[in-house]
C-alpha cells in the first residue's frame, strides 16, 4: 500500500519526530512509504534514512501549500494519507476535495483546540475554525493524541469525529538508543539521586517553578537535576539558577540528539508544564525506566500516568508541591516493570492496528 505521511516543518520537535517514527514503523510494515516534508529548519538536516523516501515540498508557510498538495496527490495517488497538526490537515483535506481524489485521510492533533481556533471574529483562530468546519466531513479519521484533547475537540466542533490514537514511543530503534553509553560527571559519580527534565526552554514548560522547586528540596535533601533542551528562555533560567545558588545541583545541557540515553541514567523525570498535547517525552521517560513527576496540565500526564497510579501527580505553577511530589518519588520509585505496562498503548504494533482498523483497512491487505 502506498502511504504519505506528512509534516508542516521539519525540526528536532515532537510533532516532526513522532511522525518520522510512524513513517518507519508504516514502512517496517511493508507499505511504500514517502514522507513529505513543508520545510526544514535552517539548523537542522534530516537523519540519514533507508526505511522510506523523503520528499520536501519546499513550502515555507502552510497556508500557501494548497497548489503542492493537489499536485502531489494527483500525481502521486497514494492510498492513504497520515497528516499531523490541524492547520495543515486543513489544506491536505481541501487539496483531496479539490482533486476528487479517493484517497483516504488520516488527520490528527497535537495541541489542544483552545490554542489553534477562536471565535473571535476575522482572528486567524477564527477563519480557521471556519475552514476545518467545512472541510472535515472529508477527512476518513480525525485523531488526537489524548482522550482529554478528544473532549476539547467535542466542546469545539459540533460535527467533531475525533477518536484518540497515541504517537508510536516504543520502537526497536528507541531501544536501541536507550543503550547508547553516555559520559558525564554527575552520572559517572552519582551521589546524590538524579533527576531529569525536557523539552523547549519556553513559557508553557514551567522550568523555573522546578527550579525553584529544587532549592524548596535542598532543604530536605540534595539532588542533582539535568535539563535537556534550548530556547528563548535559557539566559532567564540561567540566571535564575545562579541568584538561588543552585549551579552546583542544576545543569542546562542544551539539546542534545539522543535524550534517551540521558534518561536511562535517571532516577526521576519531571514534567513542569502548564500545557500538553500528549507529552511524549513523559512516556519515553518511563520508558528508560524514571518514574514521572509531572503537572496535572491539560492534557496527558494523568491519562498516562493513569491517574497517578503510575506517577505523582502535583498542581501546576506550584514549586511547593512540585518538590513535594520530587520527594515522595525518591522515596517510593515505581519500577521500571510497572512503568512499560503502564505505556504498551504506546507501542508501534498497538498504535498502527488501531490507525488501520479506523480507517476500516483489512490486516490481509496492508501489504
Amino acid at each position: 500500500m502506498k502511504i504519505a505521511v506528512i509534516t508542516p516543518l521539519f525540526t528536532l520537535a515532537g510533532v516532526p519526530l513522532a511522525q518520522m517514527r510512524f513513517a518507519r514503523a508504516l514502512s517496517k510494515a511493508g507499505h511504500e512509504v514517502e514522507f513529505l516534508i513543508g520545510n526544514i529548519e535552517d539548523k537542522y538536516d534530516i537523519p540519514n534514512n533507508n526505511d522510506f523516501k523523503i520528499i520536501n515540498l519546499n513550502f515555507t508557510k502552510v497556508r500557501n501549500s494548497l497548489f503542492t498538495l493537489a499536485k502531489y496527490i494527483y500525481t502521486k495517488k497514494p492510498h492513504v494519507i497520515f497528516t499531523a497538526e490541524d492547520h495543515l490537515n486543513i489544506f491536505v483535506i481541501l487539496a483531496a476535495i479539490l482533486t476528487r481524489s479517493k484517497v483516504k485521510i488520516s488527520a490528527s492533533s497535537r495541541v489542544t483546540p483552545f490554542d489553534t481556533y477562536s471565535n473571535k471574529v476575522f482572528t486567524k483562530g477564527w477563519f480557521l475554525k471556519i475552514m476545518m468546519n467545512a472541510v472535515m466531513w472529508r477527512s476518513d479519521v480525525l485523531t488526537c493524541v489524548s482522550i482529554d484533547m478528544v473532549e476539547q475537540y467535542k466542546s469545539i466542533f459540533k460535527k467533531s469525529r475525533h477518536i484518540c490514537i497515541y504517537n508510536i514511543i516504543i520502537d526497536d530503534i528507541s531501544t536501541k538508543k536507550i543503550k547508547e553509553p553516555i559520559k558525564h560527571d554527575w552520572i559517572d559519580d552519582k551521589k546524590y539521586p538524579l533527576l531529569i527534565a525536557a523539552g523547549r526552554l519556553a513559557p508553557w514548560k514551567g522550568f523555573e517553578y522546578l527550579i525553584q522547586a529544587i532549592k524548596i528540596l535542598s532543604e530536605k535533601i540534595q539532588v542533582r537535576l539535568i535539563i535537556l533542551g534550548d530556547g528563548p528562555l535559557r539566559e532567564k533560567l540561567q540566571k535564575l539558577i545562579n541568584e538561588l545558588n543552585l549551579n552546583d545541583y542544576i545543569s542546562l545541557l542544551g539539546y542534545v540528539e539522543n535524550p534517551l540515553k540521558y534518561f536511562s541514567k535517571a532516577d526521576i523525570f519531571v514534567l513542569s508544564s502548564t500545557v500538553e498535547g500528549l507529552p511524549n517525552v513523559l512516556v519515553e521517560s518511563m520508558m528508560c525506566g524514571c518514574t514521572p513527576v509531572a503537572t496535572d496540565c491539560p492534557t496527558g500526564p494523568r491519562e498516562v500516568t493513569q491517574n497517578g497510579r503510575y506517577g505523582y501527580l502535583v498542581p501546576m505553577k506550584n514549586s511547593l508541591e512540585l518538590a513535594y511530589g520530587i520527594h515522595k518519588a525518591i522515596k517510593k520509585p515505581i519500577s521500571k516493570e510497572e512503568l512499560l505496562f503502564a505505556i504498551t498503548e504506546f507501542s508501534e504494533f498497538n498504535v498502527i492496528n488501531k490507525h488501520f482498523e479506523a480507517l476500516n483497512i483489512k490486516y490481509e491487505n496492508w501489504n
